[in-house]
């Protein structure tokens, strides 16, 4: 049976400018790093794919070494592409990144040219797209210069093979740098998809003023800390969670979830239980609040949790006496 998405999607959803471009996102992108691999349920896949389209999320976040194993979570979108999405093509915005290990020799990793080239050209296969939305490079290489860097980023918007490009966990002075380059080149970048969360606020050290003071978007990830901001670990670790899971590549460490942040964590829920919210809901609200954030990538290992979190958007307004009560939990 085909899949037909609802009608009201849009409705449903806010969409916001990434920095000066022309490009909306919706406020909540869905990210393919967990449960989208090879291990994982395809039809449980398909079901969290359809409910965040249905509720207007018309952006999906892949990268190369998404699994696992490795690459498997952009073959699975591939094929409930071609299955599900195929005729919405032009409705979606797809992305996807390089530049952490992928495969055997010097040419798998980091960030030369012959790496990032290669490497979207395998993305592009297992997705079964002609060209990506966004195209990223995933962290910053020490050993190659930037200006090659950012030169293979311009080079695949050229070959149409992406429409825009950005960047990921590069600090503020890279991230200048970076902007200035291709900016230079003609490819401005369109987005930084950096980690930030209640629990994990180094961007505000600088980086959203550079994105600000440059048009560029920002894209956050890890906005609920692995799960450490959602009632799972209120009461310590639970069984089936993604601290026992042990799968690496983003797993929340045991030794994040110490009785000083289950603490934290409990006060952080009792005053989302005030708000009307969900903690998740709260958490993703409080970095919605900047508007120097386009977009907040959420995961999800069934299609309830997605719906938990559009809940969000009913909410994203905080008084100035509920964010210093946040910073003084959090202190």
């Amino acid at each position: 049976m085909s899949y037909t998405p609802d009608s009201n999607r849009y409705q449903k959803m806010e969409y916001r400018r990434s920095g000066k471009s022309g490009l909306m996102l919706p406020a909540l992108s869905l990210g393919l790093w967990h449960n989208f691999g090879a291990i994982d349920n395809i039809e449980n896949a398909r079901k969290i794919l359809h409910t965040a389209f249905d509720n207007g999320i018309s952006h999906f976040d892949l990268a190369n070494n998404y699994g696992p194993p490795a690459g498997s979570a952009e073959q699975t979108f591939g094929q409930l592409f071609k299955e599900d999405f195929k005729p919405f093509r032009d409705e979606l915005v797809i992305s996807t990144k390089a530049g952490w290990p992928m495969w055997d020799g010097p040419y798998g990793d980091w960030g030369s040219k012959k790496h990032l080239v290669a490497s979207l050209d395998q993305s592009l296969s297992r997705l079964g797209l002609d060209y990506v939305d966004i195209f990223y490079h995933h962290r910053p290489d020490p050993n190659t210069p930037l200006e090659e860097t950012m030169a293979a980023l311009d080079l695949i918007v050229r070959q149409g093979k992406a429409l825009y490009v950005g960047i990921s966990s590069y600090n503020p002075e890279e991230t200048q740098n970076a902007i200035k380059i291709l900016k230079e080149l003609g490819t401005p970048c369109l987005i930084h998809q950096p980690k930030y969360s209640m629990l994990e606020r180094t961007i505000e050290n600088g980086l959203l003023d550079v994105l600000e003071a440059n048009g560029v978007g920002g894209i956050a990830f890890s906005p609920l800390a692995q799960g450490l901001l959602t009632n799972k670990y209120l009461n310590g670790i639970p069984e089936n969670s993604r601290a026992n899971a042990h799968r690496g590549n983003g797993a929340i460490e045991e030794d994040a979830i110490t009785p000083e942040n289950i603490a934290k964590v409990r006060l952080l829920n009792e005053m989302a239980i005030e708000r009307g919210q969900s903690l998740a809901q709260m958490a993703l609200s409080w970095v919605l609040k900047d508007n120097r954030i386009s977009s907040v990538i959420i995961g999800a290992s069934k299609p309830e949790q997605v719906l938990d979190s559009v809940g969000c958007l009913k909410n994203t307004a905080f008084s100035a006496d509920e964010l210093q009560k946040i910073d003084n939990i959090l202190a």
